[in-house]
């Protein structure tokens, strides 16, 4: 029985041994995907991006966004990098997770909704004098991890609510991309590959609901 506790125990020292107290910060890449071979959908663009996000000071729910302090004291600039919360073996909050390199939440929603309007076709500008516009609202962007025996968990969601309009009329969509992996230890690679999974299927939910709106 000794023996088992003690395995256990170094089991656990194991998978929590990339958690930090402090904030971690990582930079994540859009993926690329196929690119229309030509722009025959006409111009588009992302006129507008606002970062919804509902943060709460020691949620129960991991995937609730949460900082390491209190949320009532949050800028909008620190607001705008923050992704993810880091937690120990027994599920309690720790560090908090952090975009690097100057990037945004905001920054990132717009490339991924871009990247998906070409891949439909479109040849995207950065002026509202293009015939489809996008405004798009983020309501959740956000990865967390989940416990275990032997391995951790690591989850991100990425929730929109987009209207596209064209010829004056406005159409709703509500995009969602989700991306799971499991790891031994809560390291920058194991937070990317479930941002990574989580673009790749917000990206093709997207192209999906563009084709099925008429877009």
């Amino acid at each position: 029985m000794k023996h088992l506790i003690v395995g256990a125990l170094i089991i656990a020292a194991s998978l929590t041994s990339g958690c930090v107290t402090g904030r971690r910060v990582i930079g994540l890449e859009v993926p690329s995907v196929a690119v229309a071979a030509s722009a025959t959908r006409g111009d588009a663009a992302v006129v507008g991006v606002s970062d919804q996000r509902a943060f709460a000071n020691k949620p129960d729910d991991p995937a609730v966004p949460s900082v390491d302090g209190d949320v009532n004291q949050l800028s909008p600039e620190t607001k705008a990098i923050m992704i993810g919360r880091q937690r120990n073996t027994y599920g309690h909050s720790m560090g908090d997770i952090a975009l690097g390199s100057g990037q945004t939440v905001s920054q990132q929603v717009k490339a991924l909704v871009e990247s998906a309007l070409k891949s439909r076709g479109y040849n995207v500008t950065s002026g509202a004098g293009a015939a489809t516009t996008l405004n798009v609202s983020i309501d959740q962007f956000w990865a967390w991890f989940t416990p275990g025996f032997v391995s951790v968990t690591f989850e991100a969601r990425v929730y929109c609510k987009i209207t596209v309009t064209k010829d004056g009329k406005g159409t709703p969509l509500t995009i969602e991309g989700y991306g799971k992996n499991s790891g031994q230890i809560a390291s920058d690679d194991n937070w990317k590959e479930a941002y990574a999974r989580a673009y790749k299927d917000f990206e093709t939910k997207l192209a999906t609901g563009l084709e099925k709106a008429g877009f």
